[in-house]
């Protein structure tokens, strides 16, 4: 384990769902200097040891979380981008049973949920009726 990999590791603990680009930024402020490749490189490593999770929802940077070997999903916000983990609903991992695996011996879901979180939906709802909260 490097010095550059420990710091990758740490800022991507500190900062759940961080972009490469939040993680270096972490990262330079605990080592000092460090290259964008070296982060990427290192998280590639990390995440080959299944040390981290590298996630991409549609239309975003990939994001990377040190909450790994359980199937938890995503919960992301279409307005700011927001995204947090969100359980699986029912079993230990019921999303596993795929309807026709095809012959495939699945051991990952990616499921993601979108939506508004609480503090865009307002203004969301605000655009769409073009009324403020009090109805007017």
């Amino acid at each position: 384990m490097t010095a550059q990999r420990v710091a990758v590791l740490t800022a991507v603990s500190r900062l759940p769902h961080a972009t490469a680009d939040e993680v270096a930024e972490s990262a330079r402020r605990e080592i000092g200097s460090i290259s964008r490749q070296s982060v990427y490189d290192a998280l590639g490593v990390l995440v080959e040891a299944g040390l981290v999770r590298r996630i991409q929802p549609i239309g975003s940077p990939a994001r990377y979380e040190d909450r790994v070997g359980d199937n938890h999903h995503h919960v992301i916000c279409r307005e700011c981008g927001t995204l947090a983990d969100v359980d699986c609903a029912v079993g230990s991992a019921p999303c596993l049973t795929a309807s026709d695996d095809r012959g495939f011996v699945i051991d990952e879901a990616d499921v993601a949920y979108w939506g508004r979180c609480p503090e865009c939906q307002p203004e969301f709802d605000q655009r769409i009726t073009g009324r403020g909260q009090n109805g007017k």
